[in-house]
């Protein structure tokens, strides 16, 4: 099917505009720490399932899962790691446009390690998107705005975000380059080596409580908690896998990037923030961006 790849990208921007709203309700009921290991877990859970009720095939070579493996690792434990902790200190505005970074550093990346290369069209397609996410997201209101400031250490933990998200597609991809792989299995095996990873680590640190007494106190946020684990880690990464395999990492990167515009309506719709000039503007230049990436 043509634009497999692109449609998948857009697929996954949409899913994770969900994800993050259902995730914003759930950590202030649970925490991020908690939600964190939680989406993980859940997300683990409805892949196997769906891997066995699917039949799929999801033997690998020994070199694609530790492929997926160190992906998993850099995007889903280490990148979300240094994203909220940069949420923390310069605030969630500040760290998506650092989270903007991201493309160009998969571009980079992807040409160094895997020999791909944008056409001029496709390069100028990721400028003018990068560019309108840039533009909507830096005029994006925040209420809390005035508590946050920016730091070194804040910036410096937004751009490790951005490259965890970027290398991590670069393994992702090379697993698949190796040989043809079911985007569920794929994303099984990331999911749930970040979960093996991530759990003993929370429960040494006693950073982690019982969730089932945690979910029968707070109904809510396990509501909360599922909803963003379906569109998050289970749909929203199998699709963001799906499209690395099927386009240039940079092109994929690009597209799921988009996430910033696509909340601009959400949060008119959930949260009643009409949209300023600014992230109309941005918008715009965005859609341009993208339909230069379709016929690249």
């Amino acid at each position: 099917m043509a634009y497999t790849g692109e449609l998948a990208a857009i697929t996954t921007a949409i899913l994770w505009s969900f994800t993050s709203i259902f995730f914003t309700e759930a950590a202030k009921r649970t925490g991020s720490v908690q939600l964190n290991i939680n989406r993980l877990i859940m997300a683990s859970v409805l892949l196997l399932s769906t891997i066995l009720i699917g039949g799929f095939e999801y033997r690998l070579t020994g070199y694609q899962v530790f492929n997926l493996v160190i992906s998993g690792f850099l995007g889903l434990v280490l990148g979300d790691a240094f994203l909220f902790k940069s949420y923390l200190l310069i605030g969630p505005r500040f760290a998506i446009l650092l989270m903007a970074l991201s493309p160009g550093m998969s571009s980079v990346l992807s040409y160094l390690f895997l020999g791909e290369s944008l056409t001029p069209v496709a390069i100028a397609g990721v400028l003018i998107t990068v560019t309108g996410i840039a533009k909507a997201g830096s005029e994006k209101k925040m209420k809390d705005d005035t508590k946050y400031k920016l730091s070194a250490k804040g910036l410096l933990y937004g751009i490790l975000a951005a490259l965890g998200q970027a290398v991590g597609l670069i393994f992702a991809k090379e697993a698949f380059n190796i040989g043809e792989i079911n985007g569920f299995v794929a994303t099984f095996v990331r999911v749930f080596s970040s979960a093996v990873l991530l759990l003993p680590f929370l429960i040494f640190m006693k950073k982690y409580k019982n969730p089932v007494i945690l979910y029968k106190e707070n109904n809510k946020a396990l509501l909360f908690t599922a909803a963003g684990s379906v569109t998050g880690p289970f749909l929203g990464i199998t699709c963001s896998l799906i499209a690395v395999a099927n386009t240039q990492v940079g092109i994929a990167a690009t597209l799921m990037s988009t996430m910033p515009i696509l909340m601009i309506p959400l949060m008119w719709l959930v949260y009643k923030e009409r949209p300023t000039a600014m992230g109309i503007t941005g918008t715009i230049i965005a859609v341009v961006g993208i339909a230069l990436l379709f016929i690249k």
